[in-house]
């Protein structure tokens, strides 16, 4: 019978490495089918000597960049980004080649912005890839410059992650003098590329590329007005076209020019291919980040991965993409998590696609507490709301409060009704940007999939029935705008 290989210490050995581009792609690249696994996007950490750009490049980083410089044309290189089928990893899943290209059909300067804010609870996965293989996103974002012809990009990080900010300032400057950075990259004429770090103050809207370009230029982040559109002149950065990518999306770009579109397209989901960066938090045995191939099921990621749920309880509830998205539940265990699979029907309901996000699974368990959970969730949205559109900056404020009058005893009987009737009247697009749907996306389905267990919580915490809980009226809402 056939034994697996073995380490020496009598573990399992490693996949072998991923293909380099022109080797055979096991399964002929076809997409779909089952490839060796091996990861590429996180397998620098660990590694000490990380931010170090020699041991970068010992390790074949700025490869890819080279190969790009001195075999392929700017055109070329995106052509691999649409044969490779990469979406954003971000949470709009919008195709990256198509990106790239309708910015650079819009004449110049350009700009590249990467999205580093990451800034909802249960997000951390680009905060681990910065933190452990930092060229990697450099190396990503001068490929995408390189094609687009873009000269000046910008990476902007949430203030709160100071360490994450640091690390790339280091590791700019170390690019700098390796002739990464700067004048004729590679000795390429022309090829010029300035990069800068900027610290967000810290508000969840500057997640939204529009608000977040206002911030750059220094005006308060709320969202702008579209079309025109962050690729159209006037729609981006200082009115310019503008690429506006997440840190993920960028780290896959130098993986896709050294290995090859088919390569990556053979990976996971065909719809939506490639490795993924899974973060997994909540009521679960073993937290943490997990890069497998886009398109593992739910119940892979809870019980084989993530070690089963805390105390050996069911699965009461989970948000696939963080608090943005809607709930699945225990009878979801086979739904793969990918873009794809929850932005389209049957994952698609009265409130919007159950969405996917960036990949920020929250598992809880059947001992927590839904209307609990819900006063969280609506208080995050009302606090980080920007105030610019009424049914957002009202609405989620109404919300918290209905919320926290059910959970601390007090709600009267048509509460249910008038919360469900301010959430349909925030989401369905009436808010300049995608705050105001995410805002209503835990009640709503809430509502679709535990109403009874809703109304059973409000009728027995009723008439001070509280278990210890202060009354509504103890606690002021602070929201300011």
């Amino acid at each position: 019978m056939a034994q697996t290989p073995q380490s020496p210490q009598g573990q399992p050995a490693p996949p072998p490495p991923p293909p380099l581009r022109g080797d055979p792609v096991p399964g002929g690249g076809k997409p779909g089918l089952p490839v060796p696994f091996a990861p590429v996007l996180t397998a620098a950490t660990g590694d000490p000597n990380s931010l170090d750009i020699n041991n970068y490049m010992r390790r074949g980083g700025y490869s890819a960049l080279r190969r790009a410089v001195e075999q392929m044309t700017p055109d070329d290189v995106i052509k691999d980004m649409s044969d490779s089928k990469l979406v954003g990893r971000g949470g709009a899943g919008f195709p990256t080649g198509l990106k790239w290209s309708s910015t650079k059909r819009n004449p110049g300067p350009r700009y590249l912005v990467v999205n580093a804010d990451e800034s909802e609870p249960g997000t951390f996965g680009n905060r681990y890839a910065i933190e452990g293989d930092p060229h990697a996103l450099i190396e990503g974002m001068l490929l995408c410059c390189y094609a687009v012809e873009i000269k000046q990009a910008h990476i902007y990080i949430r203030g709160e992650n100071r360490r994450g900010a640091e690390i790339l300032e280091r590791c700019i400057a170390d690019a700098y003098k390796s002739g990464m950075l700067g004048k004729g990259i590679l000795g390429k004429e022309g090829f010029d590329v300035d990069m800068y770090v900027t610290r967000g103050a810290g508000a969840y809207i500057c997640g939204e590329e529009t608000a977040l370009m206002e911030s750059l230029e220094g005006r308060r982040a709320q969202p702008r007005i579209r079309p025109p559109f962050p690729v159209e002149v006037g729609g981006g950065l200082f009115g310019r076209p503008t690429v506006v990518n997440n840190v993920e999306t960028l780290m896959c770009a130098p993986h896709i020019i050294n290995r090859g579109p088919g390569w990556f397209s053979s990976i996971g989901n065909p719809a939506s291919p490639g490795p993924k960066v899974y973060t997994i938090s909540g009521h679960v045995n073993k937290p943490g980040v997990y890069e497998l191939p886009m398109g593992v099921t739910l119940g892979d990621l809870i019980y084989k991965y993530a070690g089963g749920v805390t105390r050996g309880k069911k699965v009461r509830a989970v948000s696939p993409g963080a608090l943005a998205c809607q709930f699945l539940t225990a009878d979801h265990m086979e739904v793969t998590m990918d873009t794809a699979t929850l932005t389209r029907p049957p994952f698609f309901t009265d409130f919007g696609p159950v969405g996917f996000g960036a990949g920020g699974i929250i598992v809880y368990s059947e001992e927590c507490e839904l209307i609990d959970l819900l006063v969280n969730s609506s208080g995050f949205f009302a606090r980080e709301s920007c105030g610019k559109c009424v049914p957002c900056r009202e609405g989620t404020t109404w919300m918290h409060m209905m919320l926290r009058r059910m959970a601390m005893g007090g709600a009267r009987p048509r509460d249910l009704d008038n919360l469900l009737d301010v959430a349909k009247n925030i989401g369905g697009r009436k808010t300049l940007c995608a705050l105001g749907d995410f805002s209503v996306s835990t009640i709503g389905s809430a509502f679709r999939l535990f109403r009874p267990e809703l109304e059973a919580a409000v009728s027995s915490r009723a008439g001070g029935a509280t278990n210890g809980r202060a009354t509504h009226t103890e606690l002021p809402v602070a929201v300011v705008h």
